[in-house]
């Protein structure tokens, strides 16, 4: 790896509200790695609470950016893949792995799908189906608990479940092709919530608890998988890479909460850097 990691982020970029490109840039930035945009769609702001935002697509720019960064020899440590638009960008960012996967290179895909058991606005079925070609060539996901429902097709449910239903929800999850899960945001017993990790080939299996707050925020998905990509490039093992993107985003949550902000905008990030 070269001294300082070098991180392709395939992601939008919402103009107003604190998501996507405009907390992972500076997150990763932050932690000594370089991010390369490969912006997939501009939002006037992200499309949760302010309406329906202005977008423009750019999917006709993505196969083009991969032929130029191809023809000038752009190497890369990390892919992370993202929100996408529709399912023409999942194919290609399928082509944009075989042409910068590596033999060292990390492949993170958070499989933006939905949350609180409803598909984002912007997604379909097809795109819901497709999605799983990408977790199929990925080393790291990071669903939460409606993305990790959808993959599995199962009926999305907050009711509590126990350490061995965890469990084999993360192997039939890791049958999907990933080498490593991570499981955001689980029901666990007593009412509490907690991060889960599972390694395939080591079947090391964690949980990490968290306090909660009576408040949601957008963005905190990218500002948790972003914190878990600079730490493991920094060569933390999975395990602690979560425990630091668990405490980052828990003490962000928290912050916000307390200053009593427009919840729509997102974290304080501009407080924890």
């Amino acid at each position: 790896m070269r001294k300082i990691p070098r991180v392709a982020a395939i992601q939008d970029l919402s103009c107003f509200g604190r998501c996507s490109l405009s907390v992972i840039i500076p997150i990763l930035s932050k932690m000594g790695v370089q991010v390369c945009p490969v912006p997939t769609a501009v939002f006037s702001t992200h499309t949760g609470g302010f309406g329906t935002p202005k977008m423009t697509d750019l999917t006709g720019m993505m196969h083009g950016l991969t032929e130029h960064w191809k023809e000038v020899g752009v190497e890369l440590d990390c892919i992370y893949s993202g929100f996408l638009s529709n399912a023409i960008q999942i194919e290609e960012v399928l082509y944009f792995f075989e042409n910068f996967k590596g033999e060292d290179t990390l492949i993170v895909v958070d499989p933006v799908m939905g949350d609180y058991g409803k598909l984002y606005k912007t997604y379909n079925e097809m795109m819901q189906q497709k999605m799983k070609h990408l977790v199929e060539k990925a080393d790291v996901i990071t669903p939460n608990w409606t993305e990790a429902s959808f993959l599995l097709h199962r009926p999305y449910n907050m009711e509590p479940i126990n350490k061995e239903e965890i469990k084999s929800m993360m192997k039939a999850l890791a049958k999907l092709g990933p080498k490593q899960i991570v499981l955001k945001g689980v029901p666990y017993e007593n009412g509490q919530k907690v991060n889960v990790i599972y390694d395939k080939q080591t079947e090391l299996f964690g949980m990490i608890p968290y306090e909660e707050v009576p408040q949601n925020y957008p963005g905190t998905g990218d500002c948790f998988t972003s914190k878990l990509i600079g730490a493991l490039l920094q060569g933390e093992t999975l395990l602690e890479a979560t425990k630091q993107a668990t405490s980052f985003v828990t003490l962000g949550v928290k912050a916000t909460y307390e200053a009593g902000t427009d919840t729509r905008e997102g974290i304080l990030l501009e407080n924890l850097l």
